[in-house]
């Protein structure tokens, strides 16, 4: 069987999937499903070949789903079987004929997997063109996708390896396919990041891949093609970033070697985007490759991979190398090309690449990228020029910034006399006066400010004038003469003493001005900004006379440049400008600027009399000529010719004649056609629309065409309604929706401005309006099966929505004034939408009412209306035998300008229509939605106060949710239900508020009612703990159950902690985070559970000891050491639960004698924190037994800390207390980490320690150092914290201690610790993990005398090779930690690390004699170093010859 079967040879030969499902007529029962299996595979596995196996897993029957709706239903119920079956059967097979041919199953699923795709990317039935444009084609990519979820049903069993796949299919394609490098990445087969950091010739591949994805033209009706192609250029630009420009820590050498290699891809993207730009003006010569390569620079699309600050760096990287590329172009060059690198005649692919470089960056932060890159760099000017023309075109307040920034370059000119600084500013100044006067200053306006004043920079002093005119002298000959001639009309200030030297300056410019042949009397009055020098098609006058008509048009007066030059130059007015204003011409009827302009000057006495009046006759003769030149006024404008045509839409519509109606609503579609010119052939019902929820993209003309037709609606609606209610009424609304619906370019702005009215204006808009939008959107939700799916930008929904469900995502219910308007707009659409589908169909009247609406005023209207509290909607509400006079009431209350919304939210409450679709699922405001609309409410703008808002939210916990159905949203009358729903809202509450804050970025955190909903908690669970309705001390058991069962369920997460991603690590870290913060609220007795049996009461500290090790252990922050609040109220929690037993000491002792061997996370954090723990515990104690003595163990802990500190204080010395050893080492780690540089105390302490010999002190010896060397990696993750420095000394001192002896190397075997296990119950997983690191990290600084003793302990041998192996593995899997720290003489750099600990581990094995290891140790290491290090494993076996091994070291 294959993919590419036709129907009728499927009918022939069925597949497995086909056989079931034609079988299935009722549900089968497990036992049968069970025999059908087994049946199933026996026969497969008699008949099925491997490779037909592996075409059909996943393979959906062709001919079934051409069926009839009651195959497909068939199809479905035999669905979860069939994908049971296949999986298993594909993997039963592999391994069968694996074992027949003697190969490994992951050998043999990597052939079959590889002979497949090859299979499928190479079908020769693909057609030429779809060879040649590097993606596959739908049918291809069908077939993959099969053959992918195959392959993720192989890994899941184990039997298929990925980094085979990948090296079979790179020997078998020389340039790997993009688009199925992309599926694999994906479905998860393998990471995109796996390929950069194992594939060595990637470079040689990617970017080659990348420039024809790019320039691969797909034609318009592919639109899922397209959208694939800008899916694999997005994901895999996505992890290019993420991987060269995310910095992080504890980067390894591998991890930089693969960033290195990431960003020299991006670079040659780069450059080749910039070569592109240098050969092409516009985008069709540069063809659609680049474009779509500019569009990757796109935060919203990169940053799906890659964190802010990775973006940020990848573009300031860019746009630095986009300034300094091929930097060849001198500042001569600049000078005289300056004209031709303006903004409108540079590449558009340049100015397209430095606005989305510019986008995520404020106006300072590039001016000031952009003044470093200058200062330090070799630019390309061109590139430096056309960006700043491209900063001051798209933003308007770029100008200010400038200036500031070319008054800075200026003054360091001027300070210490430097051309870089001057010529930069020149240039600088230039390029924005060539963007014209609304971008930026003139350049004889900006030469003026800053040189024609006494209070300029040159004006200081002599030498600064002569720098400033030395400068422009040596300009001269590379200066354009437009620039000439501003030096000369408008000179820098001189004092008179000085004068002889500017003439000298100004002689040298007309002389070059004569040799150009240009004449100063022939420049223009306005700066000829176009760049054409003297290329310029018109002459200066006549530039000059639009320059000064559109200046008098904007402000009514005549410039203040026209009147100086009728003075001041007044040869050049005379006989330039006055006759090329004065040209002759049909004057129009109506006066337009021009002719308003000659009457001003003419009133102004500038125009001689007999000049005028020949220009009179002159334009009268030119009338006559052609009587019909008159211009006379068009109605021609669309915008008018639409206006015209609602007005008269709105007469029809009170006519109600439905002929006309539809040919208005003909030409009104037309006539927005027009204005909305789209794609003939394009289907609105399969497009996507995206929503803008922060910056509208409308153009203003758009917005006022939305506008009208928003009005016009309204008003039909306004006007129909008085007369009819919506049941009576025609059906102009709904095709009026129609008309919007069938331009998406239309919808799109109707969407656009629909969404900023809902969410910005509400307040603002009046009764008419609110009835009008609210039918409006109830018919864009009616007609939501024939129009397109909306998807907000940026994505506060996960995916694209119906036209409704969008709209009503606008509608903030945050404060009083969102929720006014919205329950103004609800009840109006729901009204509307009741009377509209009267007398339908349930289904169809259910597509009047939005459920989006509808549950908003489910939520609203008992918030808002207390008196409906008493009134829940009931179950089955009779219809009233007055149906007619109940909706003509409501839609009269909807509509009556005297009616208030209370009364007709009150109304509708009460409607039977109402109250039936509640029961509907879909209707239904399930709880946890309740939550999360209640959680965004800002307390300090809520409709209620806090005593109002505290009895609303008991109300609907006690009195609505809590007996309802859980069917129906609610919680079935269960108590922990209830407190699991409001602790889930409650840590789910950081990640809701980060998805408000993309939708309105007003809501704050802080302001939420997040106390409120905490209070309601901390009052439930205090009912369930003081509650015994079962007459017995169940109700605190049940309750700490409760509470840890459910964290755990929240922080349980698929494999160990070195599998997770960093994503999930840290969302762990923040539900546990969170989680910390709501059990500090929560009294503290609910963390020990109270028991009892045989009538005795006992303390169970089970559940708490099970959460520490498993969860708070993972998250400590420094690893290995709770905080003080958390270690106070776990404490508080035993003490206040131990007055439920009859002998309360004796069961805190007990409960923290269980501790101390099972939870030593709590032991440590105890003691570290004793200092400010005791005095609360032994208040607490006080309190609750007064009189009573302290409980002897935590009186342990007092004892511990004095012994401790006897060292310190070189009193004599304390007795050894009898305590734990781990106990004993804490005591002393904690006074010695607060007795700064004076290590006195330490030394005799050890001191003590060695000379009294016996097992407890070797052990607290090994405890201590365990805990010093967990000091020494937090030191070194986190030097900011700690000296690494410091830590390691102590690691140093204990070595000598203990280095004869074999236990201190038991803390760095992970799995074989004897009675020092307890320390991997301390710090985290992440920190155990790194101890092979800690290992080899503190050895390589000793002297060679302690190494050489460390050599010679027993079982060093093994364990150096094991921690090396270990080593290898963290540098192999990047988890290596990387300081901050200036390394000392003597420490090791993290990247130096696994060479000399491998050069450890040779000499230590030559140095061994064969007794050092026994032969199943040997194997053991053998066996780990044969994969990762074949030289380490050639050594062990070399040296250590097997008839050498001792029999009494194998006994051992």
């Amino acid at each position: 069987m294959s993919l590419t079967a036709t129907c009728d040879s499927v009918s022939q030969k069925r597949t497995l999937s086909s056989l079931i499902a034609g079988r299935v007529v009722k549900r089968p029962k497990q036992d049968d499903g069970q025999r059908l299996q087994e049946a199933a595979i026996q026969l497969l596995e008699q008949q099925q070949s491997l490779s037909s196996l592996l075409r059909e897993v996943g393979n959906p029957d062709l001919c079934n789903i051409l069926q009839s709706q009651n195959g497909k239903q068939r199809q479905e119920e035999s669905e979860g079987t069939s994908a049971a079956i296949t999986g298993s059967l594909l993997v039963s097979e592999l391994r069968r004929k694996a074992s027949q041919l003697g190969v490994p199953v992951a050998v043999l699923s990597v052939k079959m997997v590889l002979e497949r795709l090859m299979e499928i990317t190479g079908n020769e039935e693909v057609k030429e063109e779809d060879k040649r444009r590097e993606l596959l084609c739908s049918s291809q990519r069908t077939q993959l996708c099969v053959l992918l979820e195959a392959c993720k049903e192989l890994l899941s069993q184990g039997a298929l390896c990925p980094k085979l796949l990948w090296q079979e299919y790179r020997r078998a394609q020389r340039l790997p396919n993009l688009e199925v490098v992309y599926q694999l990445h994906v479905y998860n087969v393998f990471t995109l990041k796996f390929i950069l950091e194992s594939d060595e010739g990637v470079r040689l591949w990617l970017g080659s891949q990348l420039k024809s994805l790019c320039s691969c033209t797909l034609p318009q009706e592919e639109e899922e093609t397209r959208q694939v192609q800008q899916k694999v250029l997005s994901t895999v630009v996505g992890v290019l970033v993420g991987t060269a420009f995310e910095q992080t820590n504890d980067a390894a050498a591998a991890d930089r070697r693969t960033s290195l290699l990431c960003c020299s891809v991006l670079d040659d993207m780069l450059f080749w985007l910039l070569d592109t730009a240098g050969e092409s003006l516009n985008l069709q010569s540069a063809g659609p490759g680049p474009e779509r390569w500019i569009q990757i620079f796109d935060a919203s699309m990169c940053g799906v991979s890659a964190s802010v600050d990775s973006l940020q760096r990848f573009f300031t990287h860019s746009l630095t190398h986009t300034l300094t590329y091929k930097p060849r172009l001198t500042v001569s060059d600049a000078i005289t090309q300056q004209n031709e690198w303006t903004f409108a005649k540079v590449s558009r692919l340049l100015t397209s690449l430095f606005r989305k470089l510019a986008v995520i960056f404020s106006v300072e932060q590039l001016l000031s990228r952009l003044q470093q890159v200058l200062e330090t760099h070799e630019v390309n000017w061109k590139h430096v020029l056309c960006f700043l023309s491209t900063l001051l075109v798209y933003n308007p307040c770029a100008q200010s910034s400038l200036r500031e920034l070319l008054s800075r370059l200026l003054t360091a000119a001027f300070e210490g006399y430097d051309l870089e600084n001057m010529i930069t500013a020149f240039l600088l100044a230039r390029q924005g006066a060539l963007e014209g006067p609304g971008i930026f200053s003139s350049y004889s306006d900006w030469f003026k400010m800053s040189f024609g004043g006494g209070s300029g920079h040159h004006a200081v002093s002599k030498k600064s004038l002569v720098f400033l005119l030395k400068f422009l002298s040596d300009l001269v000959p590379f200066e354009p003469p437009q620039y000439l001639k501003i030096h000369i009309l408008h000179p820098p200030y001189v004092p008179v003493k000085h004068r002889s030297l500017l003439m000298e300056y100004v002689s040298l410019a007309k002389t070059r001005l004569a040799d150009l042949k240009e004449s100063v009397e022939e420049m223009g009055l306005y700066e000829d900004v176009s760049g054409a020098g003297e290329a310029s098609v018109q002459c200066p006058a006549a530039q000059d006379v639009e320059k000064a008509v559109s200046l008098f048009e904007s402000t009514g007066k005549i410039s203040a440049t026209v009147m100086e030059a009728s003075i001041f130059r007044r040869p050049y007015f005379l006989t330039r400008f006055l006759p090329a204003l004065l040209t002759p011409r049909v004057l129009p009827v109506k006066a337009d600027a021009r002719m308003s302009f000659i009457e001003a000057l003419k009133k102004a006495d500038k125009i001689p009399a007999p000049q005028y009046a020949s220009y009179v006759e002159a334009c009268q003769k030119q009338r006559q000529q052609d009587n019909s030149a008159v211009c006379l006024d068009s109605h021609d404008d669309p915008l008018e010719v639409l206006k015209i045509q609602l007005q008269e839409f709105t007469q029809l519509v009170v006519k109600g004649d439905d002929g006309e109606i539809s040919a208005q609503l003909s030409r009104i579609s037309h006539t927005l056609s027009v204005i909305f010119p789209g794609r003939p052939d394009e289907s609105i019902e399969q497009t996507v629309i995206d929503l803008h929820i922060n910056t509208p993209l409308s153009p203003e003309l758009h917005v006022k065409v939305v506008n009208k037709l928003l009005r016009n609606f309204c008003q039909c609606m306004l006007n129909t309604s008085r007369a009819k209610p919506p049941n009576k009424q025609s059906l102009w609304a709904s095709r009026f929706v129609s008309v919007l619906l069938s331009n998406s370019q239309l919808l799109s702005s109707l969407l656009h401005r629909l969404w900023d009215l809902f969410h910005n204006q509400g307040s603002s808009l009046s009764a008419a309006h609110l009835l009008g939008l609210a039918a409006l959107v109830v018919h864009l939700h009616a007609s939501m099966s024939h129009s397109p799916l909306v998807q907000l930008v940026p994505p506060i929904l996960p995916k694209p929505v119906p036209v409704g469900e969008a709209l009503s995502s606008a509608l903030v219910c945050s404060t009083h004034a969102n929720m006014l308007f919205c329950v103004r707009l609800c009840v109006a659409a729901v009204c509307y939408g009741i009377c509209r589908g009267d007398a339908l169909p349930q289904q169809e009247q259910q597509e009047y009412i939005p459920n989006s609406l509808y549950k908003k005023l489910l939520y609203l209207i008992p918030r808002l209306l207390p008196e409906v509290r008493g009134t829940p909607i009931t179950a089955g509400a009779p219809v009233s035998e007055h149906r007619e006079e109940d909706l003509l009431g409501l839609w009269s209350s909807a509509t009556t300008t005297n009616s208030t919304w209370r009364k007709t939210a009150w109304q509708l409450w009460r409607h039977p229509a109402f109250c039936q679709l509640e029961h509907i699922p879909k209707y239904q405001l399930l709880f946890s939605e309740w939550l999360a609309n209640e959680l965004q409410v800002q307390r300090s703008e809520d409709a209620l106060s806090d005593p109002e808002r505290q009895e609303y939210q008991q109300w609907v916990c006690l009195e609505h949710y809590l007996p309802r159905p859980e069917e129906q949203g609610g919680c079935g009358g269960d108590m922990k239900n209830l407190c699991s729903h409001l602790l889930n809202a409650i840590m789910d509450q950081q990640h809701c508020n980060q998805s408000q804050e993309k939708l309105d970025h007003r809501v704050s955190e802080t302001g939420t009612c997040l106390p409120d909903i905490l209070s309601r908690l901390q009052e439930l669970v205090y009912e369930m703990e003081v509650t015994d309705l079962s007459g017995s001390r169940r109700g605190r058991a049940d309750v700490c159950d409760f509470l840890f069962e459910l964290v755990g369920q929240r922080c349980s997460s698929p494999g160990t902690s070195a599998s997770l991603s960093v994503s999930t690590k840290l969302g762990l870290q923040q539900t546990l985070n969170t989680w910390n913060r709501v059990l500090l609220a929560l009294p503290a007795v609910l963390v020990v559970q109270v028991k009892t049996e045989g009538g005795r009461t006992t303390l169970d500290c089970n559940k708490l000891i099970e959460h520490v090790n498993q969860h708070q252990r993972q998250v400590c922050s420094p690893a290995g050491l709770l905080s003080f609040h958390l270690t106070s109220h776990l404490l508080r929690g035993v003490l206040c639960a131990s007055v439920r037993c009859e002998h309360s000491r004796e069961e805190v002792n007990k409960v923290w004698s269980r501790i101390s061997l099972h939870c030593p996370l709590l032991l440590v954090s105890a003691v570290h924190w004793w200092d400010r723990l005791s005095p609360v515990l032994l208040s607490s104690w006080r309190r609750l037994y007064d009189g009573e003595p302290f409980p002897e163990q935590l009186q342990l802990l007092t004892h511990c800390h004095k012994w401790a500190s006897s060292f310190e204080t070189g009193l004599s010395l304390s007795p050894v207390p009898q305590a734990a050893a781990l106990l004993l080492a804490a005591s002393l780690r904690c006074v010695w980490r607060g007795c700064g540089s004076d290590m006195q105390g330490f030394s005799a302490a050890l001191n003590t320690l060695r000379s009294q010999r016996g097992t407890q002190n070797q052990q607290v010896l090994v405890f201590l150092f365990f805990l010093c060397v967990n000091d020494y990696l937090s030191a070194l993750l986190y030097p900011q914290e700690k000296s690494p420095q410091r830590a390691r000394t102590l690691c140093t001192d204990l070595l000598r201690v203990l280095v004869d002896s074999a236990d201190w190397l038991l803390i760095f075997k992970l799995n074989n610790q004897g009675v020092y296990q307890l320390v991997t119950m301390v710090t985290s997983d992440e920190f155990s993990r790194l101890m092979p690191w800690a290992f080899y990290s503190l050895l390589l600084q000793q002297s060679a005398e302690l190494q050489q003793r460390a050599v010679c302990c027993p079982g060093f041998l093994h364990t150096a090779v094991l921690c090396y192996i270990s080593l290898l593995q963290l540098f192999l899997e990047g988890n290596t930690l990387t300081t901050n720290t200036e390394p000392s003489d003597h420490q090791v750099e993290p990247s130096q690390i696994l060479r000399q600990a491998k050069q450890f581990v040779l000499r230590v094995i030559s140095q061994t004699s064969g007794t050092g290891l026994s032969s199943s140790q040997l194997r053991q290491l053998e066996s780990l170093c044969a994969d990762l290090d074949p030289e380490v494993a050639a050594a062990l076996s070399v040296q250590l010859e097997p008839h050498s091994h001792s029999p009494e070291m194998d006994f051992l």
